[in-house]
């Protein structure tokens, strides 16, 4: 936890160790990687996983007794800053040398489903995707689930698809949401496997280096110990999960623009023009000051998130304004680095360009900045009621 102004003993050495190792262990063995790549190849992730292991860092947010690190939130914000501040970071942080996203709803479950799903999913490194969004929707996934769920016997049955979802690569299984009766409390969480029968998938093509996927539900058939939680309190777990996440997306996408800005300095006090460095222009020191400014209120914003998180305290509000504030400072920042670099900001010899496509989808993905403005200001509006 930080203490005052300062972070403690215990998380400097935490920020310093992936710090290091991702210098060390990840970013040489990127650079050997195509200019877009997204993963590292098989051999490669399982050298780094093994090595993220070693470190204690596996699956930070599980509890211990099912193998992860269970680190606070607060640290777990330390870590994301520090590990997506290479090339492929704003989607793949550390190269998944740390495991890859598990939806932490799964310890909400029977004893019997964190066994079956979760723990060999993190004896193994891979991931568990999560499925809210649908072409109706995503930004009020509650009212706007259409995919259903029917009992029929002794299985469920499912109808519908989901878009933008994302880790099927990685995923032997995931957390769906489908309504199972009418309102915002109609909603329940179900676990399926990518080898349901009725289940597929198909790929999205976007701005960034891969794919989110569509799913694809035509009479999917899952057994009734799949349910996930109680009928009709799916969406009070998707909430939980979507919270937490919140803070460990803001860090992320500090992280980003902290490495951008760094590369962009450098190269300011490199690069010659009208015979003086860029450094020495206003307009560079300018843009470089207002990054800065801009990163340490970020940074602020979702420490204190997390750090409510940690305390027990109500921290929905914060978690929105720090993704908020977040993601849009990441592509600020991120702007101005391409600005300062000029003609080479744009080139994929850099990895502004890529970190410039990926953050633009940080302002949407885990609810876009309105939604987070309107949440903000309806809590603001309630206040004194």
């Amino acid at each position: 936890m930080n203490n005052g102004f300062a972070l403690s003993d215990e998380m400097v050495m935490l920020r310093d160790s992936v710090r290091k190792f991702i210098k060390k262990e990840i970013i040489p063995r990127e650079q050997l990687l195509e200019l877009d790549a997204p993963f590292f190849p098989t051999e490669t992730l399982q050298e780094v996983q093994k090595l993220g292991r070693e470190l204690g860092l596996w699956y930070v947010e599980v509890p211990e007794e099912y193998g992860g690190a269970n680190l606070s939130v607060f640290a777990q914000a330390i870590v994301a800053e520090e590990a997506s501040q290479h090339k492929m970071g704003a989607y793949n942080a550390a190269g998944g040398a740390f495991g890859y996203q598990l939806p932490n709803v799964i310890f909400k479950g029977t004893r019997e489903q964190i066994e079956k799903y979760a723990v060999p999913t993190i004896e193994k490194g891979r991931a568990g995707f999560v499925g809210i969004t649908e072409p109706s929707g995503g930004a009020d996934p509650a009212r706007a689930i259409q995919t259903r769920a029917v009992r029929d016997g002794n299985k469920w049955i499912i109808n519908g698809s989901k878009i933008f979802i994302s880790c099927l690569e990685f995923s032997d299984w995931g957390v769906v949401y489908a309504r199972t009766s009418e309102g915002r409390n109609g909603i329940t969480a179900f676990l399926v496997d990518v080898d349901a029968p009725g289940f597929s998938y198909n790929p999205i093509p976007v701005i960034r280096s891969w794919s989110p996927k569509e799913l694809i539900f035509d009479n999917c058939e899952i057994p009734l110990e799949n349910q996930l939680g109680e009928e009709g309190q799916g969406f009070k777990l998707a909430e939980h999960w979507l919270t937490t996440n919140r803070v460990s997306y803001a860090a992320g996408c500090i992280g980003i623009a902290v490495a951008a800005l760094n590369l962009a300095r450098d190269y300011a006090k490199q690069r010659v023009t009208f015979k003086t460095p860029l450094a020495d222009k206003q307009a560079i020191q300018w843009m470089i000051a207002d990054s800065e400014v801009e990163l340490r209120a970020a940074r602020w914003l979702t420490w204190e998130a997390a750090w409510k998180a940690d305390r027990g305290e109500s921290f929905k509000n914060e978690a929105s304004i720090a993704k908020l504030y977040a993601t849009e400072t990441a592509n600020r920042v991120v702007d101005k680095c391409v600005q300062i670099f000029g003609g080479m900001g744009v080139s994929k010899e850099f990895p502004f360009e890529r970190w410039f496509r990926e953050l633009r989808i940080k302002r949407i993905g885990e609810g876009p900045s309105e939604v987070h403005r309107m949440v903000i200001a309806r809590n603001l509006l309630m206040e004194g009621r």
